[in-house]
């Protein structure tokens, strides 16, 4: 497969090409749905949601008017779905709620939203500088879905020793990924 600009993918999107449909939907699906963590409580929600958003996207591509990237056309979509949503639901309390703890979503500048694909390399760097006893719990943990008591009898230590280095690497991450702590947040809370 040929690498395509997303211009020329636009292009040919614009013309009725399903294979320039197929790779954007590829390149951006998961991201999307991470991204539509930040405003719905549910990753089935959000993938209902970005769906709807590529669906929209085929519908009306011959008068698609994108005037800055399509990423962050696409982010802008999603992002104005899950608000509609909200409103729908009734639910906007828990969405404020959510915007008090972890900062205000709606005002995500969606040019320069960090996506999921950007921050893999920066997380596995940072796992890297991670203490090994640290590293390996909270991988059992947030990797393979393994509780604190199933950590604790596989290592042969108490489950507050797993407690406490799984707190340890999670304060560590979070320092060494400051500028991506949304998407990290997301990353490891919103996919268990």
């Amino acid at each position: 497969q040929t690498y395509m600009e997303e211009h020329d993918l636009l292009i040919e999107l614009k013309k009725g090409s399903k294979k320039a449909y197929s790779i954007l939907f590829n390149k951006y699906y998961k991201d999307l749905v991470l991204f539509g963590g930040n405003f719905l409580p549910t990753k089935s929600m959000c993938e209902d949601i970005v769906q709807n958003v590529f669906l929209k996207l085929w519908r009306d591509r011959e008068s698609l008017e994108i005037l800055s990237s399509l990423k962050s056309f696409l982010l802008s979509s999603v992002q104005n779905s899950c608000l509609d949503e909200l409103r729908h639901k009734g639910v906007i309390r828990a969405h404020e709620s959510y915007s008090m703890t972890y900062g205000p979503s709606d005002n995500i500048d969606t040019e320069n939203y960090v996506l999921y694909s950007d921050l893999q390399g920066h997380l596995t760097e940072a796992l890297g500088k991670l203490p090994e006893v640290c590293r390996q719990a909270f991988e059992m943990n947030r990797l393979e879905g393994l509780k604190y008591r199933e950590i604790a009898e596989k290592l042969n230590v108490s489950e507050r020793t797993v407690e406490v280095r799984i707190g340890k690497a999670l304060s560590l991450l979070r320092n060494h990924l400051k500028e991506f702590f949304v998407a990290f947040f997301l990353l490891w809370s919103f996919w268990k």
